[in-house]
């Protein structure tokens, strides 16, 4: 027996396909406008940091300008980069890798303030900032805080005030900044 009819042919149609993509099109856009519509702008403000019975910030922070280099540290991470008033460099700024490396940059200073109060004015303006306080003292020194922030620039980095010796009229104290070799 054999069968005289012509084969089947089969059609596949791309209707149902241009269906869903023409849906899925359509459901995008309205997203798009719905967003577009109820989205606000933000806006920031920097607000100066309130500090009731502490130190206040030397304005003009000419003692650590030096430790400013071109892009670094990064602009969230430059901030830190500030002294309490009183405060009088004892040296200059020591670049410790000397540009053959990760940054490093320290300074030692000296304050008429005791070091309670300028490592209040550390840890109340680096904490507010963002910055994580992850060591407090230390064994060679009067006093030491070590705040620790990720940079835009992928790196941790780490800021160090280290409470060297007081007189009767001075502290003597470190400042330190330095990008961690390890990335975020």
């Amino acid at each position: 027996m054999s069968d005289s009819r012509p084969p089947l042919t089969t059609t596949t149609s791309i209707l149902p396909a241009m269906i869903v993509v023409a849906v899925a099109v359509l459901t995008l856009g309205i997203f798009l406008v719905i967003n577009l519509v109820t989205s606000q702008k933000v806006t920031t403000t920097t607000a100066p940091v309130a500090i009731v019975g502490g130190l206040e910030l030397d304005p003009t922070n000419f003692v650590l300008r030096a430790c400013a280099q071109d892009g670094s540290p990064p602009g969230n991470i430059a901030s830190a980069l500030v002294v309490p008033v009183h405060t009088a460099s004892a040296s200059g700024a020591i670049h410790a890798n000397g540009g053959a490396g990760d940054y490093d940059c320290l300074r030692h200073l000296l304050s008429t303030d005791s070091a309670g109060q300028i490592l209040g004015f550390y840890r109340t303006r680096l904490e507010s900032q963002g910055w994580s306080l992850f060591s407090s003292g230390s064994s060679h020194a009067i006093g030491q805080l070590l705040f620790q922030k990720a940079g835009s620039d992928t790196f941790y980095w780490v800021v160090g005030v280290t409470i060297n010796s007081r007189t009767s009229t001075s502290t003597s104290w470190t400042y330190r900044i330095y990008q961690n070799s390890s990335m975020i």
